[in-house]
């Protein structure tokens, strides 16, 4: 866990094909500025890798990155987890706008989520691929957010952190944001709460989902339109982590929208 929690602060090194090819999709997007300045790969895999050898030669000469040949050693000691595959890219910062700055862009009809108070980057990245597989236009950040463990949420993820546009608010500012545009506010807790089998999660829609250990601040709550409860199949006095419950009250907007 040393490894992994001292590169948890600061992390712009995108570990494995996935996460790179997230990257280089997010280059035809007007939401992502983030680049790839180099990507490393392990020379002993060349010839079992050479599809992605032959894909990534061909980028980096169409966006001006360098590929540069090393070993699994090397490899290990840049990344976080052990799941690299070979390959690894060192990439510059995402410039994340601010809501209110961008509040001219959100859709009139969409569907948007902030994940408060969330403690871990991996639990952060699996609640923005499950939020991403739903639909959701974009996801707001706090101030404080894990996209400086940009690599770590990229992986864990599967590439939907930098497919998605991000925006910085604080909670009660986005509530506040998002009801001037006409938006549902939901926020996911249990007192007074409407269970999401019987709520109203049609869009346009902003949905609010807290971490496990601190929840949604009491501030938030009362500002939400509804609380939505997930119901249990049993007695159960523990809570969902936060990446589970997004998942499930995503894939409800998700079911609740169908056409």
């Amino acid at each position: 866990m040393k490894k992994e929690e001292s590169r948890f602060a600061d992390s712009v090194i995108f570990e494995g094909m996935t996460s790179i090819r997230a990257c280089l999709a997010a280059y035809d997007s007007d939401f992502n500025d983030r680049r790839i300045c180099n990507i490393w790969y392990d020379r002993e895999k060349a010839s079992a890798k050479g599809r992605e050898l032959g894909y990534l030669r061909a980028m980096s000469h169409k966006h001006g990155f360098t590929l540069t040949e090393t070993d699994e050693e090397f490899l290990n000691t840049i990344t976080v987890g052990s799941s690299h595959g070979g390959f690894a890219a060192e990439c510059t910062d995402r410039v994340l706008p601010s809501l209110a700055s961008a509040s001219d862009l959100l859709s009139d009809a969409g569907f948007y989520a902030m994940i408060e108070g969330i403690e871990d980057p991996y639990n952060f990245g699996y609640a923005i691929r499950s939020l991403y597989t739903c639909g959701a236009d974009g996801i707001i950040l706090s101030p404080r957010n894990w996209m400086s463990a940009a690599g770590v949420v990229c992986r864990s993820s599967a590439g939907a952190s930098e497919l998605l546009p991000l925006y910085v608010a604080d909670g009660c500012d986005a509530v506040q944001i998002f009801r001037d545009k006409g938006y549902k506010i939901l926020c996911a807790g249990i007192r007074d709460s409407v269970s999401s089998f019987d709520c109203d999660m049609t869009r346009p829609l902003f949905l609010i989902v807290g971490g496990e250990k601190r929840g949604i601040s009491r501030k938030l709550l009362d500002m939400a339109d509804t609380i939505v409860r997930i119901d249990y199949g049993r007695d159960f006095a523990g809570s969902l982590s936060a990446a589970s419950a997004a998942s499930m009250l995503a894939y409800e907007v998700l079911r609740q929208n169908r056409k």
